[in-house]
């Protein structure tokens, strides 16, 4: 479970990064959450986005990728979610 000051931590450094995965109207399917379950273990920090077209909620996508990839949610922001997965082998951010 994330604070208050790490969230805020990860939210800034995410701030730059774009969206590598979208989430359109098949919604979370097995290939997906295991890509990026993948891309979560080589970069720990990654957006997604939902896209207009996708038949679930936004804050539903984000609790499902989150629970699925075993990740933490740190943020839901407009149609773009925020996940952090601490990488055991690539480790790169440092959390305070």
């Amino acid at each position: 479970m994330l604070t208050g000051p790490q969230k805020r931590f990860l939210r800034k450094e995410a701030h730059n990064l774009q969206p590598i995965f979208q989430v359109g109207k098949g919604g979370v399917n097995p290939n997906m959450v295991s890509q990026i379950s993948d891309a979560l273990l080589a970069r720990e920090l990654l957006k997604v986005s939902v896209l207009q077209n996708c038949e679930v909620p936004k804050e539903e996508v984000a609790e499902m990728l989150s629970e699925r990839t075993g990740s933490e949610l740190v943020q839901v922001i407009g149609r773009t979610i925020i996940l952090y997965k601490e990488s055991s082998k690539n480790k790169q951010i440092e959390l305070p």
